[in-house]
């Protein structure tokens, strides 16, 4: 029976001996902590083995072991620390191997989940990278779409504004060459120019808009107000013009239904659909507003009669500078209107979206509604 005064020595040194071997292994692991997982598990298995000699060194020191003791056990140990080498060899190159098949997925430019089992780490990290892979290639899809907008965007607007800034030149020409003189001509020509102004500043105004919704620079002042106002206030801003082509306008928004909002912003896109819905119905036909409820939150339709759009257009409609076989935007500008009101409702966590319905095309805006407070 071993004194416990001896066990504590024996325990003393031995784990003296054991963090020895452990601060020469954990300098040799920070040496070599750019080098190969590979390389860091046989350094680890080497500090196991030898913490476990060390310890057996001490015991022999203080005689506790005779020679045929000490060789049988020194014995064991170097087997069993062969065994733990090799196995920390086969797992450093499966783990390299592992990570090469990461890397060449990687360099292939267009990452895919490897088909081989990864260790639980690998095949976390692989999942991201796939998650990252897609996230990358969806927003180099809205760039590149984004681009052609704006490619396409500059190609109208410029075909936009030389037509009127031709009419002004000659108008304006005209006038200083007193080419025309009668007051009536003159008075033409004054109206004329003051309507083509007005038109540019609209298409400038609209560039802005969209400029300021597209860099993520257009700043919402919210307020509570009910959605019945701001569609009451979209209609009669458009009554005019529906009169002048012979188009009905109805309304229909049910009371008590409270929004938050920036009244200015989100009527600009309510009167953009409602202005559009006019312009592409023919006389005598009618565009109904209707606001609701659906799905818990705010809902405003806005039909027309215009005879529908090509299912292959449809989902363009909100582009920039989309026209399709007909303009679909106010005034017949740049097509802006309603890329604008997209912007506007998406800035206000909404949602917006067109379907050919009836004798035409249903425009949907989902807005969130306020909770009624008692």
């Amino acid at each position: 029976m071993i004194p416990f005064e001896d066990l504590l020595w024996v325990g003393f040194y031995a784990a003296l001996a054991a963090l020895i071997v452990a601060g020469v292994a954990l300098g040799l692991l920070y040496v070599l902590r750019g080098r190969s997982v590979a390389t860091q598990l046989v350094v680890v298995g080497a500090a196991t083995v030898l913490a476990t000699i060390s310890g057996i060194l001490v015991i022999s020191f203080m005689m506790l072991l005779n020679d045929h003791d000490r060789a049988v056990v020194l014995a064991v140990v170097t087997a069993a620390g062969l065994v733990a080498m090799a196995v920390s060899v086969l797992l450093g190159r499966r783990l390299v191997a592992a990570n090469r098949v990461l890397v060449e997925a990687v360099r292939a430019g267009r990452f895919e989940p490897p088909e081989v089992r990864l260790p639980a780490e690998l095949a976390e990290l692989s999942r991201e990278l796939d998650a990252a892979y897609q996230r990358l290639a969806e927003a180099h899809r809205r760039e590149q779409a984004l681009e052609a907008s704006r490619r396409e965007l500059v190609a109208w607007v410029s075909h936009d504004l030389r037509t009127p800034l031709a009419g002004l030149r000659a108008m304006a020409e005209a006038l200083e060459d007193e080419v025309v003189a009668d007051p009536e001509t003159v008075h033409r020509y004054h109206s004329r120019i003051r309507v083509e102004v007005e038109r540019l500043t609209e298409m400038v105004d609209d560039l802005f808009e969209l400029s300021r919704i597209h860099a993520g620079a257009l700043r919402l002042s919210r307020r509570r107000v009910g959605l019945a106002d701001l569609v009451a206030e979209a209609v009669a801003g458009a009554e005019a013009l529906a009169r002048a082509k012979g188009v009905r306008l109805r309304g229909d928004v049910r009371e008590g239904l409270p929004v938050q909002v920036d009244t200015a912003e989100l009527g600009r896109a309510l009167r953009n659909l409602v202005v559009n819905a006019i312009r592409h119905t023919p006389a005598d036909g009618t565009v109904e507003i209707i606001g609701d409820v659906r799905d818990g939150r705010a809902r405003v339709t806005v039909a027309d009669a215009c005879g529908g759009i090509p299912e292959d257009d449809l989902p363009r409609v909100f582009d920039v500078a989309f026209r399709g076989e007909t303009a679909r935007t106010p005034g017949g500008g740049a097509g802006l209107g309603l890329a604008i009101a997209r912007g506007i409702v998406e800035a206000h966590a909404g949602e917006i979206g067109v379907a050919n319905a009836g004798p035409g095309c249903r425009f949907e805006v989902h807005l969130p509604l306020l909770a009624l407070t008692a």
